[in-house]
């Protein structure tokens, strides 16, 4: 999450997944989904207050801005390369994957 041009995350754990040849490009287009109690991933809407609102504004960063996110505990972030559209990484808040999820079962 990005407060006052820098980018912030309080998970502390989290699960990586890279695919195609990774962070191998040197531009990345960035999507974020929130998932919710239901097991439910959604896009993550900017809040009401900004132009649109609607749909979620892609962004573009370098390589090193790319390496520096952190997930929120509930969020899950995808970076594509730009060049290589096969490419890129996933990051799942401990939340969003389930790592400290308490399965009641009855």
């Amino acid at each position: 999450m990005q407060i006052n041009g820098t980018l912030h995350g309080n998970a502390r754990t989290y699960l990586t997944h890279l695919f195609g040849q990774g962070l191998d490009d040197q531009r990345y287009v960035v999507e974020r989904y929130l998932s919710d109690y239901e097991g439910q991933i959604r896009p993550w809407r900017p809040g009401k207050g900004s132009k649109g609102g609607r749909k979620q504004a892609r962004k573009v960063m370098s390589l090193r801005a790319v390496q520096r996110l952190r997930p929120e505990r509930h969020e899950v972030i995808v970076c594509t390369g730009v060049n290589l559209t096969d490419s890129g990484m996933q990051m799942w808040g401990s939340y969003a994957a389930g790592i400290f999820v308490d399965a009641r079962r009855r």
